[in-house]
């Protein structure tokens, strides 16, 4: 057969190299120096007992270098000839079956016939690579270097995430892999200390590692090269019902710029939060990411990358796999609540608007931020003993005009509109600032979503933070830049001159990029400021009071947010719902919270709180006329039997019998 023909083939080359080493250099009749070849194994020649060191060693290493060549033309041969492997399993069967499991090595081919498209990263992997890949972390992993970085950064500013941090991510990842049940189950148990390790900060690290610590696919995989073929990929994931999809096109991930298709890990982290905060059932929700290439140079000539190594699609071309992304996943999920995530801000909106209004879809970045610092807002004015309405008194310095920064200005202007104030009167209570410093009217090429909160002081054009802060005398002051250190000791020390208790919320992910800490925040304004941030912080203790360090994450809203306009049948995901969402988190502030200065209610309830979010949402819904299907028929009858239906229908994690079906 075919494969005795490349042995024999093998064996025949080897027995003429063997007498070439017999014969040596320079002599075509026989030996001129050496004693005779010493064979090892298999009739492979491995060396030489020479009595003529130099030239004898130069031999048999330029020898050695050809039966290497000739043995790897061989495997490339067998490759070729090699009989394959009849299967009787498809998709994730192949995936999760170690004998059978090539991961990205799986030619394009194979993908397709064996129902794996989609289920893997795009770009093929060689089996070279991949043996690379592991011997680099067996001789020294990520953990090993994550050490030896914070022993250089000793005294220095922490990088945002510790070997500890990577510790416990990989437990916890090594235990979802085998029992998905026991890993919820902890997970909800301790959902305070291990929401940071597998949501923010840690999902930062984990999104610009994803490459080099892949190990098994989770989640789906599309790309710009997939144009025509969503439609069909999307039924080889092995789910027949799905409530959730969180996307991504990896083009601005949390603070750390375009990762490409590996963006994929914030998708993944945000719905572990939708399953142990909101009770979304973890064999139907789905993480996605669309690969369109990348604008990072670094990742075009790394070779463990796995997505498209080109710069990113844009365009008509770009609007063109969106669309037929979303077509795809609806068609088989027409349910399902779709979130946008981490979308660069030049699509950001677009996408948004392109889709709110007929698909029941949301932008996280920036609808769960904006209604997250909304909320935090109405917490520090009741910190403060004051009412939601005393929002319209608020003057609100804010840095970063992006998708997060904009969208919080807007959620809040519109909070303020509610509250009686109309549009243009709102707007003059916001000096908003970029790279360049303040936007006014004056400045070149205004972007449409920046033009109302435009300053019309064309003077004040560019002005910095320091200097709009003097001018400005601010109640409040919100960061959305993801500048790291951004407010210094002199910008917090002049917002605390003017402001008995200012409302500091340095609201950028992850840790390294926060515009400052909690304890410069409140020493630099003798403790009286009112904290909230994007990442964890610890209480700080000055002159023996503790001052609360409150986290604005959007896990507050987006978990309950999504429950709710899924359970609600609600077609679309309006203000109208968003607002419920910020006003009604609030209520669930703890007069001992309120005391120590909490703006948002305890993590450890989280539970709870997303049961009273996406019934905040569904009021808000059926006043809008928006509610559906049971939801509609229940909340007409009686809360109660709502509160009932929504708890009904939040998965909590327990093992069950298994029969087995012959």
């Amino acid at each position: 057969g075919s494969r005795s023909m490349a042995t024999v083939a093998r064996a025949t080359r080897r027995m003429l190299l063997a007498a070439r080493i017999e014969r040596g250099p320079g002599d075509s009749h026989g030996r001129v120096w050496g004693a005779p070849v010493a064979f090892r194994g298999a009739g492979a020649p491995r060396g030489v007992v020479s009595e003529s060191a130099d030239q004898d060693q130069a031999t048999v290493a330029r020898i050695a270098a050809q039966v290497e060549a000739e043995d790897r033309l061989d495997d490339e041969l067998d490759a070729g000839l090699r009989a394959p492997i009849v299967l009787r399993s498809r998709g994730m069967e192949v995936l999760h079956n170690p004998w059978l499991n090539k991961g990205t090595a799986f030619s394009a081919a194979e993908r397709e016939r064996l129902g794996l498209r989609g289920l893997l990263p795009t770009r093929q992997i060689s089996f070279e690579l991949q043996k690379d890949r592991i011997m680099r972390d067996y001789h020294e992993g990520e953990v090993a270097r994550i050490r030896k970085q914070e022993i250089l950064e000793k005294g220095k500013r922490r990088s945002d995430v510790t070997a500890e941090n990577i510790r416990k991510w990989k437990v916890l990842q090594e235990l979802q892999d085998r029992n998905e049940t026991l890993f919820y189950k902890v997970l909800m148990e301790n959902f305070v200390d291990m929401a940071p390790i597998v949501y923010t900060p840690t999902v930062g690290w984990a999104c610009r590692t994803y490459s080099k610590n892949f190990r098994r696919p989770r989640g789906m995989f599309f790309s710009a090269e997939d144009r025509g073929h969503m439609s069909s990929m999307i039924y080889n994931w092995p789910a027949e019902e799905v409530d959730a999809v969180v996307v991504t096109d990896g083009s601005r991930v949390l603070g750390l710029g375009d990762l490409g298709m590996q963006g994929l890990g914030i998708c993944i982290g945000k719905l572990d939060i939708y399953v142990a905060a909101a009770g979304f059932h973890p064999m139907r929700v789905l993480p996605c990411v669309i690969d369109v290439g990348t604008n990072n140079k670094a990742f075009w000539d790394d070779p463990f990358y796995m997505g498209i190594p080109r710069p990113r699609l844009e365009g008509k071309g770009y609007h063109e796999v969106i669309d037929e992304f979303l077509h795809a996943v609806l068609a088989r999920y027409p349910h399902a609540v779709v979130q946008f995530e981490d979308f660069q801000t030049s699509h950001a909106h677009s996408l948004l608007e392109r889709y709110r209004h007929k698909h029941l879809v949301f932008n996280d970045d920036i609808q769960g931020t904006a209604a997250t610092a909304l909320a935090g807002l109405v917490g520090g004015l009741k910190v403060k003993g004051l009412p939601p309405s005393a929002l319209v008194h608020e003057k609100i310095v804010l840095t970063g005009a992006g998708s997060a920064g904009i969208g919080v200005a807007t959620q809040i202007l519109k909070a303020m509109e509610k509250h009686g104030l109309k549009q243009e009167e709102a707007a003059r209570n916001f000096w908003i600032l970029d790279k360049d410093g303040l936007i006014t009217r004056a400045r070149p090429n205004l972007p449409s979503h920046v033009h109302l909160f435009a300053r019309p002081e064309a003077e004040t054009e560019g002005m910095s933070l320091l200097n709009v802060v003097k001018r400005v005398r601010p109640t409040s002051l919100m960061g959305l830049s993801t500048v790291g250190g951004l407010f210094t000791d002199e910008v917090l020390t002049e917002v605390g001159k003017h402001c008995e208790q200012p409302m500091i919320f340095p609201m950028s992910n992850p840790t390294s990029s926060s515009e400052c800490t909690a304890e410069s925040a409140q020493r630099c304004t003798q403790g009286r400021a009112i904290f909230a941030s994007g990442s964890p912080f610890q209480n700080v203790e000055l002159d023996g009071k503790i001052c609360a360090s409150s986290q604005a994450n959007n896990m507050y809203i987006f978990p309950g947010l999504a429950l709710g306009a899924f359970l609600g049948k609600t077609g679309v995901v309006s203000d109208g719902m968003l607002m419920a969402a910020s006003e009604a988190l609030s209520k669930l502030l703890t007069e001992e919270e309120l005391a120590k200065g909490s703006v948002y209610p305890d993590l450890k309830n989280i539970r709870r709180i997303s049961l009273f979010m996406a019934l905040s949402v569904m009021r808000a819904a059926h006043e809008e006329g928006r509610l559906s299907g049971k939801a509609l028929k229940l909340i007409e009858r009686s809360e109660g039997e709502l509160v009932a239906f929504i708890k009904e229908n939040m998965y909590s994690p327990h093992y069950n019998p298994l029969v087995f079906r012959p």
